[in-house]
Parts: structure tokens; sequence; C-alpha cells
């Protein structure tokens, strides 16, 4: 007899995309990945079982089985892959399905709206839904004013994605990365292996990432924390694992503090930001020049943001910072592509050492006599 909090937990693996020139994603192409990794991985429960649904035609048939996995027990894990679209009559989120077209996604795609339904009979803190969705140009406009929740108490983490250029199918690599880092025997926490998914996946304007953990909001305002508890300090760890090698452990470490500051101060706010600072740094510890030029741009750009004046020493620091890392850079395409943004700073906060400017200017034209790669 199982203990209470020993309940046998339950993955659906659901992957979905219209099997004709609607095809936005090779959602199906996450499955064979997921389906190897241990059962009880997938839930975080001793045994577990799995349920899997490759490209279904039916949304019926998809309710039957959700509302199955729903009524279960034990913890729920779904790992949906697949695209949303808006149908045009009533506004409504829906995942297509292998038979939706734009005519027929009333009739043939999954309202969002049912999963939320079914999900929300389970108690809170039961229910994770982890998802790698390309949206089209209605739903991504939707989601970016709106958001995507999965109810009250669900827990949501994942990527959703503009359509890929030309009409290209997109690959679900957020989640395909959760899959080879748990086959690779790694036990990363929910929150950590989400940033590292979401790295891997590539942070892009045309993407958004969720980590919603689906806790009730407290009935009352809760004191914001000051900080790490005394003894707590999480940067001596993070230093350390950094200098020992382990560079995406570190970087992981950081990116889960960083949420945790947004979550408690905002996205704008100087702890936000200061973890920001952070992982630019361990980006130059990493040897990642690029990454952490764009990093300490974002800081520079986020203190500017909240007011700070351009001969502030913490927006100086971040330019030059930024600018170091620059002239790190050996690849010619990617400093180009740095470039601008860096010159738009350089305009804004010219610096303490004279001529800065002018030094990312002369660099520039130098780089632009260089071939780009592949010519």
């Amino acid at each position: 007899m199982l203990i209470k909090g020993q309940e046998p937990g339950t993955a659906l693996l659901l992957a979905a995309a219209p099997a004709n020139k609607g095809r936005l994603i090779d959602a199906a192409s996450v499955l064979p990945g997921l389906a190897a990794v241990d059962p009880g991985v997938l839930t975080g429960t001793p045994a577990a079982t799995i349920v899997e649904l490759a490209d279904p035609v039916d949304p019926q048939t998809v309710l039957t089985r959700v509302r199955a996995v729903a009524a279960a027990p034990g913890p729920l894990y779904l790992y949906l892959a697949g695209q949303l679209h808006v149908d045009a009559r009533q506004g409504q989120l829906h995942l297509a399905l292998a038979r939706t077209t734009p005519a027929s996604l009333r009739y043939t795609g999954l309202p969002w709206s049912w999963l939320v339904h079914e999900f929300r009979v389970r108690p809170p803190g039961t229910t994770t839904v982890l998802v790698d969705l390309v949206a089209d140009p209605t739903a991504w406009q939707r989601i970016g004013q709106e958001g995507l929740a999965a109810g009250p108490g669900v827990r949501l983490y994942g990527r959703i994605a503009a359509p890929a250029p030309r009409r290209a199918i997109a690959t679900p690599g957020y989640l395909k990365t959760y899959a080879e880092v748990w086959r690779g025997g790694a036990r990363p926490s929910l929150a950590e292996l989400h940033d590292y998914a979401a790295e891997q996946a590539g942070r892009t304007p045309d993407a958004l990432h969720l980590a919603l953990d689906g806790r009730p909001a407290p009935s009352a305002p809760a004191p914001a924390p000051t900080g790490p508890a005394p003894g707590d300090d999480p940067h001596p760890a993070i230093l350390a694992a950094a200098h020992a090698g382990r560079h995406g452990e570190a970087a992981s470490m950081a990116a889960v503090w960083e949420s945790e500051a947004m979550r408690a101060f905002g996205p704008g706010s100087l702890e936000a930001v200061h973890w920001l600072e952070v992982r630019a740094d361990l980006a130059r510890l990493a040897g990642e020049p690029a990454r952490s030029c764009e990093l300490w741009m974002a800081s520079a750009q986020a203190r500017l943001a909240r007011r700070q004046t351009t001969d502030d020493p913490d927006v100086q620091g971040a330019v030059d910072r930024a600018h170091h890392q620059w002239e790190q850079l050996r690849d010619p395409d990617r400093a180009r592509s740095l470039a601008p943004a860096l010159v738009t700073l350089r305009r804004q906060v010219p610096g303490r050492q004279r001529g800065a400017l002018e030094a990312v200017q002369r660099r520039l034209e130098q780089l632009q006599a260089v071939p780009a790669a592949g010519r």
C-alpha cells in the first residue's frame, strides 16, 4: 500500500499538428525522446503511467483522454507540443489537431478552455503543464496581450514561438532539451531545467517563455524579501560552480535567482538587474563574450529605463563591460550583429574614457571589410 504523497504519477505526452500545409511544427518528433525517459522521471514519482497521443484527429477523443488522466489521484504532467490558433467566429484559442484547417478549426481543433476546465477538478499544485508551441499570427498577438494560463493551481512552463519565416517547419527544441537532459542522467529542478531549455531553444523576440509555478496568490500582500537569508547567500556556490568549469550549472542557478527576483520585486527592479549582471559575468567566465556583451547591454538598457542617468557609475560600468566583451569577439558576423545596439548605447553613454564611441565605429568599419561567412 502506498502511503500518502507517494501515489503513482501520470504523464500525458500529447503532440499534435495538422497533416496538411497548415503544419507549423513537427510536434510528434519530440515523442520518441520523451518516451525513452524513465516514467518516474517524467512525473517525479517512484511509479508512473505514460499515456501517449501522437497527432490525434478527433478533439473529443483527446478530451476523453485528458479527462481520464485528470481523474487520477497522483501528480499529473502534461507534455504538449503543437500549434495554437484562434477561430475567427468566436475568438477562442484552439490547439490544432491532425485534420485541422483554418475553415474547420472550431470543429477539428481542441479548445484550450477544455484543458483549463478539466484541470480545475484537481487539487492545486498536483498538475504541471509543459508546452512547446508555435502560435499563428492571431494567436501570437492574443498571447502577447493576455498571456497563456492553464488554470488556478496549475504549474505552467514552456516556450511559445511565432511562426518560422518562409513557412519553415519548427521543431520542438525546448521539450527535446528536457528529454536529452533526463536521458543523460541529470535531475535538475524544473525551474532550472526550464531556464536551460529556454536558453538552448533561444531567447529571441519572437519567442515567449513561461514559468508559472501555480502557487495560489496570498490573500494579503506578503512583505517583500530583502535578500537571501543570513548564511544562505547563493553567490559563493554559483561562483564555485563557475570556477570549477560547471558553467551551465552556475548559469542555471543565477537564472533561477533572477526569476525569483523578478517575481518578488518586478522585472525592472534593481534586484532583478543585479542577477542579470551576475549572468553577464558568468558568461564572461564561461568564455562566451557575445552572450556576456548582450547581457551587459541589457543591464545598461534596464538601468536607463529606470531613469538612472547616463553618468551613473553603474550605467557606465555596464556599457564599458559590454564594450570590452564585444572587443573580445573573434567572429566577425557576430560582432557585426551586436554592433548597432552597442553604438546606440555608446552614443547615450560615452563613458569616462574619451573616444569610446569612435573606437566602436572604427572597429565596425574594419569588420565591414571582412566578407560574411558563406560568401
